[in-house]
């Protein structure tokens, strides 16, 4: 029969849970390091990706600058400038001369109450839009109330603004107002 005997002043301790433990601590530890690295590094290749593509913008940036720069010069020629003063003046007459008078008329015709009367009409071509100058006679306050909200509730018409109103100096007009405004026609 054999019996076991320990001599030891202390019992035999053992690490084998310490062990497994810091095993799992240290495989979770390079893993997070492995994940974060690889962040890191496609990071790094996002960002010489977007230099590079950035260094490419302004390189094409500048060399439509420079473009830019001849062609201002080559227009400030007086001969050029002569010839670009005259192409704006001929542009803004067939900008004018392409007003389409009817449809405003229609559009004008759709707005009117009964009691409103045009009296004068006057566009003009501003920085592409279309400005245009109404004086209107209205026969009483109501109507001239009536035609001022459908124009401002219309699609064609925008930016109303009114700059005077006054009453007629002839004795035979049968307006009570007359209101002096402007606004963007904004069907062209």
């Amino acid at each position: 029969m054999k019996t076991r005997l320990n001599l030891a002043t202390r019992p035999l301790e053992t690490h084998r849970r310490f062990l497994a433990a810091s095993c799992l601590v240290g495989t979770l530890a390079g893993v997070t390091l492995l994940i974060l690295s690889w962040r890191v590094y496609g990071a790094l290749k996002a960002d010489q990706n977007f230099r590079r593509q950035m260094g490419q913008v302004q390189r094409r940036m500048a060399g439509l600058h420079q473009q830019r720069q001849e062609i201002e010069q080559f227009f400030s020629r007086p001969e050029n400038k002569n010839l670009y003063d005259r192409s704006v003046y001929l542009n803004s007459l067939i900008d004018q001369r392409s007003f389409n008078w009817t449809q405003m008329f229609m559009d004008l015709e759709r707005l009117l109450p009964g009691g409103v009367r045009v009296i004068s009409i006057s566009p003009k071509l501003e920085k592409g839009r279309v400005s245009v100058k109404l004086v209107i006679g209205a026969a009483s306050d109501d109507s001239k109330l009536k035609f001022l909200k459908a124009l401002e509730g219309s699609k064609e018409f925008a930016g109303i603004a009114v700059l005077s109103e006054r009453t007629p100096n002839r004795g035979d007009s049968t307006d009570i107002a007359l209101v002096e405004l402007t606004a963007w026609y904004l069907r062209t």
